[in-house]
């Protein structure tokens, strides 16, 4: 007879191995979409078309082709470190899908801090980039880890305001209550759509995004891997399937920072007319969770296909002269609505 004990660990390993598949899925779903069917269709072409149905299988088969690849190691890295580098990226992105909740019990662990964990452990990127521009040995890579870390750290700051709003908002910092007080919420004494934060809190959904925008290093903000100038940056010496976890922790994160933004400002996998916990809800909740990512993705890789690339000077200028204050101003402003209300 099975204690509870042992339930609690077999529900803990079952959501884990979800999270760890959901991740590589994610990235593959948003890579091939955005990356090669719209882009292509904004710049009226097919993109590929060989590799399955109209091209479907194209990400696997280039995952395949990197995996074949030789792993090469330059002579005068720091092997373990250099290692290391693309594991502590990839690590952080997953990490940030363990509070992230799918449905009334598809969440890995509803801890109280949630959105605060989510920022943190996003953060540990950082880490990693560090890592493989160091170890590299080679000047470009430092160079591009260098720029990464300053970019980074920079947008870190207007990202996390954007979301304090948000949890001033909701009084709490948990993932799981954020997205039922806007499915019960009202606007103004009417609850037909419940309350989603993006009405209220535009202007902080507005600083997230091109935060996240920023914390992808993807163009317009992609100053650490300019491939005219650094030869891709702090990855110029991965090959095969380090190089590869750097690729999948990008559209990874690109997943989970749109995950992220549809569960704090659009209500996450909620549906304001369905109240109950029944077990459907869960079928439900991800396919609706599902539809308002791939929706926040669509703005995200618009932006990468329309803009080009910033300055130093332009990309450091926007985060301390203009997001960090006017998401400053957003969070006292939010501060003084949640008094007066």
């Amino acid at each position: 007879m099975m204690l509870a004990a042992d339930y609690w660990w077999i529900w803990t390993i079952v959501k884990v191995v979800v999270v760890l598949a959901i991740v590589p899925t994610g990235a593959l779903v948003i890579g091939f979409v955005f990356l090669f069917k719209v882009m292509s269709y904004m710049q009226s072409r097919l993109g590929p078309m060989e590799a399955g149905p109209q091209g479907t299988l194209q990400l696997l088969a280039d995952g395949l082709k990197f995996l074949q690849k030789e792993d090469i190691t330059p002579k005068q890295a720091d092997k373990w470190v250099f290692a290391l580098a693309p594991v502590m990226v990839l690590a952080s992105t997953f990490l940030v899908f363990v509070v992230l909740p799918a449905g009334p019990d598809l969440i890995v662990e509803d801890i109280q801090t949630g959105a605060f964990y989510a920022l943190a452990v996003s953060s540990l990127s950082v880490i990693g980039i560090l890592m493989a521009g160091w170890a590299s040995a080679n000047k470009f890579a430092l160079l591009g880890g260098l720029r990464a870390a300053a970019q980074l750290i920079a947008y870190e700051l207007p990202l996390l305001l954007a979301v304090l709003g948000v949890v001033i908002m909701a009084g709490t910092m948990s993932m799981q209550e954020i997205v039922s007080i806007q499915n019960t919420g009202e606007i103004f004494g009417w609850g037909g759509i419940g309350n989603p934060f993006i009405i209220t809190q535009i202007v902080g959904f507005v600083i997230f995004m091109i935060a996240a925008q920023a914390e992808l290093t993807q163009p317009p903000f992609d100053m650490p891997v300019a491939e005219s100038e650094l030869v891709t940056g702090y990855m110029v010496e991965y090959t095969g399937f380090r190089f590869l976890f750097f690729f999948i922790g990008e559209f990874g994160t690109a997943f989970a920072f749109a995950g992220l933004a549809a569960t704090l400002w659009l209500g996450g996998w909620a549906v304001p007319w369905i109240t109950t916990d029944a077990w459907w809800v869960n079928l439900v909740g991800v396919a609706v969770l599902f539809i308002k990512i791939m929706a926040i993705s669509f703005l995200i890789f618009w932006v990468r296909f329309t803009y080009p690339r910033f300055r130093e000077d332009q990309l450091q200028a926007i985060a301390w002269k203009y997001l960090i204050p006017i998401a400053l101003v957003n969070v006292l402003a939010t501060g003084a609505f949640k008094v007066w209300m």
